[in-house]
């Protein structure tokens, strides 16, 4: 009964509520900016990170490279000890639950430079030199919670040291945390309470009780101990406010990007056929939040608002606390369209959430409640190409519900002008829980829909039996590649390093990172060993020979991030990164490389 009735509840979205705030705007407020350029805060900041970190950032990278032994062309030292050439580097992280977020964990450990077994394979050192790093659902997890945590390591940040970092909740089930009834049950008004004074305000839905769950397992300021008491518990740790945090006023952390899928009753169109989420057809614009706005880089839109004041609508009364960061880390993971429609929920008993919600916070029956709502603040804005300019709220949902489960789209704005994209894949595509590329593909797909005013995203196969067949889920893959000679035509986009996790250990020992996405327990030793084995795979390459792994990987990632720095130097490919690209890039029939 206890895990019935936290589910009816769990339909909502993370509160704000004790830092919420309306009061009159500021002078000269805008509440929309148009275009598709960044913000002038987002390009502050990354000049800022470019000019003062990145340079020592990537010589340390390219010391731990050159570690490993292997001799690189020449090119790559110049580029990467340039101050002017040095090139942008996304880290994109997907959905899937607990998995995508201990896997991408995983992938981030064995890029820090703070990781010594990291350094001693080369990879080391790359996490430091990144510009920007993007999640949805499972994967926002990762992101939201490193950015809000100050940026520690991996293992402080999940595990904890005792001082500032409590650590992830993993050994308390997300749905139904206390196994006693009547505590479960006052765990349950607890989060009701919270999202009281939001719900003053606001519509309130089931990712309000969502991001106030999630907020308890992955934001700072909850340990087991107190994990049942009232408290904070996160609802304080606004989005916009990281900027404060010590790592980012030093400019030392990437640039958070969390991506949002728009839940519009008025859109209809293709669906991405493969994978396991399509409830959303693809021509729905897609959202993203960062430090400085919320907004849609898509042509059908191509608007943003700041994130300090998301939750305003005009430009003389404007709201503050709207932009609670688990708030906005449960939209993208708010999967309860899914709950409402799908079979077996149905048959639990569960779908009579929205009448419980109803009865607790009253309140229009026009109000979806299996979505996240936002106050639209552009209201009235591109009425021609956005189905949703009309309405008052924006009902807002999982990032991964268009088939879209790796955000790539944020790495594509042109003006971030990204050079190579790690994309980290850790979607249950199949029942053994393993990604098989319908996340590329669906962003393909799209991209023949949105293309206006974003970089070109690279040619991937257009089946999924070409990434089996072809070796491309067990072992890294470049997608992307341009020829070996510069040409007068150069790439319109970025490279995708391509990351799944997509097989069983080549070693033959058991399958550590292909848990179910409804696996909602995960205990330390369960989460070290997915680590170890997310590490190996990061750090492994493909398979040469006898070996299980490449020993030259550490130097094929770093000739993948020179590229096109390289090209658009007119330099032609060559030692170690001719070999690297034939062995790792993935190139269209009838295409050569060289």
């Amino acid at each position: 009964m206890a895990f019935v009735l936290l589910f009816k509840l769990l339909m909502g979205s993370a509160a704000v509520a004790t830092g919420l705030t309306v009061q009159r705007c500021p002078p000269k407020f805008e509440l929309v900016r148009r275009g598709q350029t960044i913000s002038t805060a987002e390009r502050k900041y990354t000049s800022q990170r470019r000019e003062h970190v990145l340079p020592d950032a990537f010589s340390a990278y390219l010391s731990n490279v050159k570690g490993t032994g292997v001799a690189l062309p020449s090119y790559v030292d110049s580029i990467l000890e340039s101050r002017d050439k040095l090139p942008n580097v996304g880290l994109s992280i997907s959905g899937g639950g607990h998995r995508a977020a201990l896997f991408g964990a995983g992938v981030i450990n064995a890029l820090d430079a703070r990781n010594a077994s990291s350094v001693r394979k080369g990879t080391g050192g790359l996490l430091q030199a990144i510009s920007h790093i993007a999640g949805l659902s499972g994967g926002s997890w990762t992101v939201t919670s490193l950015a809000q945590a100050n940026f520690p390591t991996i293992q402080k940040l999940i595990f904890g040291d005792g001082e500032n970092y409590g650590g992830w909740i993993t050994e308390l089930d997300l749905r139904a945390p206390a196994q006693d009834p009547v505590k479960q049950t006052e765990y349950v008004q607890q989060l009701l309470g919270e999202i009281t004074v939001k719900a003053k305000h606001f519509p309130v839905s089931a990712g309000d009780i969502w991001g106030r769950t999630l907020a308890r397992h992955f934001t700072n300021g909850t340990t087991l101990a107190n994990f049942f008491t009232n408290g904070t518990h996160g609802s304080g740790i606004l989005l916009s406010d990281l900027i404060k945090l010590p790592t980012f006023a030093s400019h030392l952390q990437p640039l958070p990007h969390i991506t949002i899928n728009l839940a519009s009753k008025h859109i209809t169109g293709p669906s991405f056929p493969a994978g396991s989420l399509k409830l959303l057809p693809l021509n729905t614009p897609m959202f993203e939040a960062n430090l400085f706005e919320f907004g849609s880089y898509d042509d059908a839109l191509a608007a943003h608002t700041p994130l300090k004041y998301l939750g305003t609508t005009n430009n003389s009364i404007c709201v503050q606390g709207f932009d609670e960061a688990m708030f906005i880390t449960a939209t993208t993971s708010n999967p309860f369209l899914l709950f409402n429609i799908t079979a077996n929920i149905l048959a639990a008993n569960t779908a009579n959430y929205t009448t419980f919600i109803n009865q607790t916070f009253p309140q229009s029956p026009n109000i979806r409640l299996d979505t996240n709502n936002y106050p639209n603040p552009f209201f009235g804005v591109a009425p021609e190409t956005f189905a949703d300019s009309e309405e008052t709220i924006l009902a807002m949902c999982d990032g991964g519900l268009d088939g879209q489960i790796t955000p790539y789209q944020p790495m594509l704005v042109k003006e971030r002008e990204i050079d190579v994209i790690i994309g980290v894949d850790a979607a249950n595509d199949v029942p053994e829980n393993y990604a098989v590329g319908a996340s590329l593909i669906a962003t393909q797909q799209r991209m023949q829909i949105f293309a206006e005013g974003l970089a070109t995203f690279p040619s991937v196969p257009a089946s999924l039996d070409v990434f089996a067949s072809q070796s491309l889920l067990s072992r890294p893959a470049f997608f992307g590649c341009t020829p070996s000679t510069p040409s007068s035509q150069k790439p319109t986009g970025p490279i995708v390093v391509y990351l799944a996790n997509g097989a069983p250990p080549r070693d033959g020992s058991a399958p550590l990172t292909n848990t179910s996405s409804f696996q909602f327990i995960y205990p330390e030793e369960q989460i070290q060993g997915m680590l170890a084995q997310t590490f190996t795979i990061a750090t492994q390459g493909a398979r040469i020979g006898d070996s299980l792994e490449d020993p030259e990987w550490a130097a094929c990632l770093a000739c993948a991030v020179v590229d096109r720095e390289r090209e658009r130097g007119g330099i032609k490919r060559s030692g170690v990164c001719d070999s690297c690209f034939t062995r790792y890039c993935w190139l269209e029939e009838g295409r050569e490389l060289a």
